[in-house]
């Protein structure tokens, strides 16, 4: 039976400074990873984790002062992952030393590696990342690798920076779309996925959040964002029963009303703006479409008016 989708919170704040990287490194093997843990310099160790376990994957997201990592052979002896491991750095270089050599991974990029091979990882200056944990017989499913015999780093792959928004939304929202993070990581070995088209929108997605301010983003510019054709593209959304234009038309209205709910004082004509309308008479017209109501009466209704 799978065990249930568990969200779970550890940090090492509060804790007796002495214990601190026994208690994490319990923590991360039992939740995570096998690792052992020593400190750069006289700061005790700091760290928070939050872990969400899903139906075939598990996630975290780690934030933690400066520190080393290692999973030496004994480690793995002791502790087998079976499993490959998915590292998405969000803030803070980081190293990543193995047999073959040393890698620096930057803000934006991805990592995948076996857990099972020896390797140390290093952060001189704090770091908050996601991680992944995927099964070895599901990433053998998914990609049709029998191993990873080497680790590989991404180098500004659109890919990588939607794995990290799902990842990152599941473990805000425990919204989690598991297949199509399998598919992403399929497209980050530079494996064919099952679904091209539902990573191609998922890619979309990612990238119309990232551009929705921009009034002239339209669909030659996604495509060219992400490195498909526009016949791709509108394949993709054509799946959805949306057009990519309604789609972004319909992101647009919602940021629209949440940042009159959240912040009042915001004009009509300074929302519109700011959420990618170039004209506030189109930008009400489609909002009182959409809603049933004025942008104005939201604004009013807002409990901070």
């Amino acid at each position: 039976m799978t065990p249930p989708r568990r969200l779970v919170r550890f940090s090492t704040t509060g804790l007796p400074t002495a214990r601190r990287i026994e208690l994490w490194e319990d923590h991360n093997r039992d939740a995570l990873i096998g690792l052992r843990c020593r400190v750069l310099g006289e700061q005790p160790f700091d760290g928070t984790e939050l872990n969400l376990r899903l139906d075939r994957i598990q996630l975290a997201r780690v934030h933690g002062n400066s520190h080393v990592v290692e999973r030496p052979a004994e480690v793995i002896r002791k502790n087998p992952a079976d499993a490959i491991a998915v590292y998405l750095a969000i803030r803070g270089e980081a190293f990543f030393y193995h047999d073959d050599g040393v890698f620096t991974l930057h803000p934006g990029q991805a990592l995948v590696c076996d857990a099972d091979r020896p390797f140390m990882r290093g952060f001189s200056r704090g770091l908050e990342e996601l991680a992944i944990k995927v099964p070895r017989a599901t990433f053998r499913e998914v990609t049709g690798l029998d191993a990873l015999h080497a680790p590989l780093v991404s180098e500004g792959d659109v890919a990588a920076r939607t794995l990290a928004r799902l990842t990152d939304r599941a473990l805000r929202l425990d919204e989690a779309d598991e297949e199509t993070m399998l598919h992403l990581l399929t497209s980050l070995t530079g494996r064919s996925p099952a679904d091209p088209g539902r990573v191609h929108l998922a890619n979309a997605r990612a990238f119309i959040e990232d551009h929705l301010t921009d009034s002239g983003l339209n669909a030659l510019r996604v495509a060219a964002g992400i490195g498909i054709s526009e016949r791709h593209l509108s394949r993709a959304f054509a799946s959805t029963g949306k057009s990519l234009p309604q789609y972004v038309l319909g992101r647009r209205l919602e940021r629209a009303r949440a940042l009159l709910l959240a912040a009042p004082g915001t004009s009509v004509a300074e929302a519109a703006t700011r959420c990618g309308f170039g004209s506030a008479t189109y930008f009400s017209q489609a909002f009182r479409a959409h809603f049933g109501i004025t942008a104005a009466d939201v604004r009013r209704t807002s409990p901070s008016f």
